[in-house]
Parts: structure tokens; sequence; C-alpha cells
């Protein structure tokens, strides 16, 4: 199973979609659990923000879970080694699908490797892609670090669809800065893109 040729345009489009000045990682690197929380939660719906689960990075760096929720949605602290301000909440179906993600990239394999190896999984039934649950990713330039606020705000949404396709669903796949649209159709990693305008959250 190959990643169809349309994805490396459609993937670049994103990245211009959703870019954001670069700033120093170090400006978020090694940040108290709390202030993590705090940003990571600013991805989250804000009726579930008191129960999420949130992970983050210890003073070693090692990922780990910062604080246990009690509602299904799990929330990312911005990654210290990453050039970029990110945070993401994604339903809490879709943690075996983001850990599994997690311990292959640990082991050095590449992005494109990781894409096709985790869409073999759940084809063959070991790694679940439950339809319908989303993943939110919110980026910035930077924080405001009296109030935690992430400033510069940019929100995205990645809803899994496996297998869907443009029949199925009535969506384009050509990409739309403000709409939904289809990307990976057919494929297990099949899911509707909502890319804004940039200048806000949508």
């Amino acid at each position: 199973m190959n990643v169809p040729l349309q994805a490396a345009a459609t993937l670049g489009l994103i990245a211009a979609l959703s870019s954001t000045p670069v700033v120093a990682q170090e400006a978020w690197s090694g940040l108290p659990p709390a202030l993590q929380i705090r940003l990571a939660l600013q991805a989250a719906p804000t009726e579930l923000r008191d129960g999420a689960t949130v992970q983050g990075y210890d003073s070693t760096g090692a990922f780990v879970t910062l604080r246990e929720g009690t509602k299904p949605l799990i929330c990312m602290a911005p990654d210290p080694k990453a050039q970029r301000l990110e945070v993401s909440c994604h339903q809490a179906g879709l943690e075996a699908f983001f850990a599994r993600g997690r311990e292959l990239r640990a082991q050095g394999m590449a992005e494109s490797d990781v894409v096709q190896t985790r869409w073999k999984e759940n084809a063959a039934g070991t790694l679940p892609i439950p339809f319908g649950t989303v993943n939110s990713i919110l980026t910035g330039s930077g924080f405001d670090p009296g109030t935690g606020t992430i400033t510069d705000p940019y929100e995205r949404w990645t809803i899994y669809t496996p297998g869907a396709t443009p029949e199925s669903t009535g969506l384009s796949t050509t990409p739309s800065a403000g709409g939904p649209w289809l990307m990976f159709p057919g494929t297990p990693g099949a899911h509707i893109m909502i890319t804004p305008p940039q200048g806000g959250r949508g």
C-alpha cells in the first residue's frame, strides 16, 4: 500500500496553510507541568477542558502523562524538540494510533514508513482508527509567559474517516482553505481536513 501521488502536493499545501513563524524552541523547552497543561488545553473544546487528559514532557524530556482526565479527550503539550509551537487534542479512541506513531518514530523510522505501517496495521485489524474521531491542532508564534496564552493562534482539524471516498462523503479531494476536503481517499488513512484561512482559529 503506497501513499497516493497526490499526497506530496497535498502535504505541501497543508504545511503552507498551517505555517507559523519559527521561534527558538528553547521558548517551550523545560516548561513546568502546569504551564504545559495550560498550553495544551487551548486546543480543546471549552466544555471538555476540565476533564481532558494531558500529555507532555518531564524534566528529562521524556514523554509522560501530566494529568489524568475523566473525559475521552487527550491533549498534548508542545514538543520541546519542535521548531514551532504546536499543541493538539485528539479523541481518546485515537490514542493507540498516535502511540504507535510515537513508537515507530522512536525506532528511527522515516515518516513515510510510519504512515504505511500504520495503514497496513489498520487494514489488518490490529490498529484501530475509529471513524469520525477528531484531532485538533493549534499552532502559534509563541505564548505569553504570564498567562500561558498562545499568541497568533491558528487551529485546524482532522476528522478520521478510514476508507472514505468522494462518493461516500460528497467531499472534494481538492484542498480548500476554509471548507472541508478529503485527504487520502479510499485508504485506511482517509480523513477530512478543515483548514481555515490564516489569521485566526476559524
